[in-house]
């Protein structure tokens, strides 16, 4: 018998009137007793989440989101542990995103997506050279579309969620990158994503040439001496390895690390130790 189901009527009521209490210290009790009755408290909370109290509808819709979140961590954190260095970066991403968003609708963001490329394919001249295709590309993008790094809050969380992202039309550099990424990979052009140490950049790669995109920077284009530069002038010292394409697996780890950082600076100690299962799951 699961623990729901031990559960009176008479308890079940006494919980439901103490979500009305406005003392933030008895919610938080009570808050803590039901959850420790699982998700399954979900199906019998449900029909307080409409409750003409908005105390109790406040805190009841609350308290399902947290299991929505938990099943999410549940999915994301398998994910993890049982994907080879290759997987599809655009569902990893959906998957975490649900993690503290649970509620979003993956299909429709890649269906914004989706209608980005095809209209970023009207305006291409697949023959033309490189330059001329990323000018496009990032015309479309930077310009046309507005994204743009996030300067005035750099380590804002929102950032290295890829729905965020899409809404808001700022990142950090490797959602922006991945945004990016997603974008060319629908069109099949030759776009990877290359993590330099404390900067992530693109890479349009053809037999012919090179070229970096900064998409932090509206798609400023380096070369492969620029690139050097940066990480010299960073204090690094150079590796032919920091140029090579980051895969799947190291782009999700990337995007965990930076997230573990942020909340534990922020002292959300039940984040932190979510991310740092996910980190240990891609990392084994």
């Amino acid at each position: 018998m699961d623990l729901m189901s031990k559960l009176g009527e008479s308890k079940k009521s006494a919980l439901i009137s103490l979500l009305a209490d406005e003392d933030e210290s008895v919610f938080e009790a009570v808050r803590k007793e039901i959850i420790s009755y699982g998700p399954k408290t979900s199906q019998w909370l449900s029909k307080f989440a409409l409750d003409e109290n908005p105390l109790i509808r406040h805190r009841t819709q609350e308290i399902i989101y947290h299991f929505e979140e938990q099943e999410a961590d549940t999915i994301f954190h398998a994910f993890c542990l049982n994907q080879g260095d290759s997987f599809d970066l655009e569902e990893a991403c959906w998957l975490l995103a649900r993690t503290s968003y649970p509620r979003i609708n993956p299909d429709g963001y890649s269906a914004i997506l989706d209608d980005y490329a095809h209209d970023l394919m009207q305006q291409i001249d697949f023959g033309s050279e490189t330059e001329g295709i990323v000018a496009t590309i990032n015309r479309f993008i930077f310009k046309n579309l507005g994204y743009r790094g996030n300067e005035e809050d750099f380590y804002a969380i929102e950032n290295s969620y890829l729905n965020c992202v899409i809404d808001n039309r700022y990142g950090n550099p490797i959602s922006l990158c991945i945004i990016y990424l997603l974008i060319c990979r629908r069109l099949g052009l030759p776009v990877t994503g290359i993590g330099l140490p404390g900067h992530f950049l693109c890479r349009y790669q053809n037999p012919r040439q090179e070229l970096y995109i900064d998409a932090f920077n509206l798609g400023r284009s380096l070369t492969k001496t620029d690139c050097i530069k940066y990480l010299k002038q960073s204090g690094y010292e150079f590796h032919e390895s920091f140029l090579l394409p980051a895969s799947p697996k190291r782009i999700l780890l990337r995007i965990c690390n930076n997230l573990h950082q942020i909340h534990q600076k922020e002292g959300n100690s039940e984040y932190t130790t979510r991310l740092q299962g996910y980190i240990i799951a891609l990392s084994s």
